[in-house]
């Protein structure tokens, strides 16, 4: 649908999922929170050594199995909602793409721990987002999904919470960034080196 209506925004996203793969390039295991349908999957896959692809919608992670999997041999895909409960796994790296907006605040604690719950140490947490301050410019059906918008200052708090360094990026289009915060359309964190429980 992306290629056929929209296949500028296909390039925003795929730029996206390049720069996750530069950064996890050569880790061992690595886990994506919320695959969607795998649009990005196979240039994570090819950087690193195995993908664990995690959905809530039993729809998506069929539909990967179905397209995808045949092609690639180093994914294991896991219906899990992460707002409710810990996958049963350990990895060395995590990332998500276009999730934490659509995170219940309430839920957003519960949400962060249960990826924390996974990560081996030190960890990397990789995190994708909308700018808060682009709202004004997102579309009607944008601004309704998007119920937990942060800008960098917001996404850096909430990280820093969790990690010992935090690295924040923008992005607009394609083109990655350390610009004026405020004019970001996307913002980025690189988050590494988990803190000790009870540390925060």
């Amino acid at each position: 649908y992306s290629l056929t209506h929209d296949p500028k925004h296909l390039a925003f996203v795929l730029a996206r999922y390049k720069f996750c793969a530069k950064m996890l390039e050569g880790k061992k295991t690595v886990m994506e929170i919320g695959s969607g349908d795998g649009i990005g999957l196979p240039l994570i896959a090819q950087a690193a050594g195995h993908v664990y692809c995690v959905d809530w919608d039993e729809r998506h992670i069929e539909s990967i199995r179905r397209r995808l999997l045949p092609h690639l041999k180093n994914v294991t895909l896991i219906h899990s909602d992460t707002n409710v409960k810990t996958p049963k796994i350990k990895v060395d790296a995590a990332f998500s793409i276009d999730v934490i907006e659509h995170i219940d605040p309430k839920k957003e604690k519960k949400f962060m721990e249960n990826i924390l719950s996974c990560l081996n140490p030190p960890g990397v947490l990789i995190t994708g987002s909308p700018n808060g301050t682009a709202e004004q410019y997102a579309s009607p059906c944008s601004r309704v999904q998007h119920i937990n918008l942060k800008d960098l200052k917001a996404l850096r708090r909430l990280m820093e919470k969790y990690f010992e360094n935090v690295f924040m990026f923008g992005m607009n289009d394609e083109v990655l960034h350390t610009g004026y915060g405020p004019m970001c359309h996307y913002i980025w964190s690189v988050a590494v080196g988990l803190k000790e429980r009870g540390k925060k």
